[in-house]
C-alpha cells in the first residue's frame, strides 16, 4: 500500500471525528500512541519483546500521524518525497 493510499484510508474512516476533535486534541492521542510504542520498544530492549504489540503500536503511530496530516492538509507522500527523495534527499547525518 502506498503512503497516499493509507492516508486516504484513514481519512475515509475517521476524518469526521478527527476533524471535530481538532489538531490539538488529536496530537494528544498521537502522543499517547508514541508513549505506547516507547513502552513496546522498551520491552524489545529488555529482551522480552511482544512482537504482536510492537507491530500494533507502530501501526497506531502511523495511523495517528496520517490523521494529523489530514487535519493539517498535508499530503504525507508528497512531503516525504520532497524531503527525502527529491534532489538526492537531505545531506549529512542525523
Amino acid at each position: 500500500m502506498a503512503i497516499r493510499d493509507f492516508q486516504q484510508l484513514i481519512r475515509d474512516r475517521y476524518h469526521a471525528t478527527d476533524s471535530a476533535r481538532g489538531a490539538a486534541g488529536t496530537f494528544l492521542w498521537f502522543s499517547e500512541e508514541v508513549g505506547e510504542l516507547a513502552h513496546a520498544l522498551g520491552k524489545l530492549e529488555k529482551g522480552t519483546p511482544d512482537r504482536a504489540n510492537l507491530d500494533e503500536e507502530f501501526a497506531d503511530v502511523m495511523a495517528w500521524l496520517a490523521t494529523l496530516a489530514n487535519i493539517a492538509g498535508v499530503d504525507l507522500e508528497r512531503a516525504i518525497h520532497a524531503k527525502y527523495l527529491a534532489d538526492g534527499g537531505p545531506k549529512g547525518t542525523k
